[in-house]
């Protein structure tokens, strides 16, 4: 199942038509290195294995085992509205979570700042 809000809607559509693009929306495990794997977005073709949604003319897809792993998966878009002039904040952008926490996969074993990255 896959839930998107309004805005998160909203705000792909402002992207697909600002940048002339018509193809779907893949929600997708993404590798995350020393923090583990992540939930996230990018645009791609629907593949037999996809479960289609439709919000407001967009299509979004999520792989059959990406729903599997997740169970129910939302999207949503994240304003920044901090006024406490605090530095490092993640600013605004789409949030994709799930209601499952996905597999931690390897680990670190090394940290480039020690040399130890290829």
């Amino acid at each position: 199942m896959l839930a998107v809000s309004d805005l998160a809607v909203a705000k792909v559509k402002e992207y697909l038509n600002e940048n002339g693009i018509s193809s779907a929306v893949r929600v997708a495990i993404m590798p995350g290195g020393c923090s583990g794997p992540a939930l996230a977005l990018a645009l791609d073709e629907t593949k037999d294995l996809d479960q289609v949604f439709d919000f407001d003319g967009i299509r979004f897809l999520v792989d059959n085992g990406v729903t599997a792993t997740c169970g129910e998966i939302r999207v949503d878009y994240v304003e920044e509205t901090s006024g406490c002039g605090c530095s490092g904040s993640g600013g605004s952008g789409f949030s994709v979570t799930s209601e499952r926490a996905l597999p931690k996969t390897g680990g670190c074993g090394g940290s480039c700042s020690s040399g130890s990255c290829g």
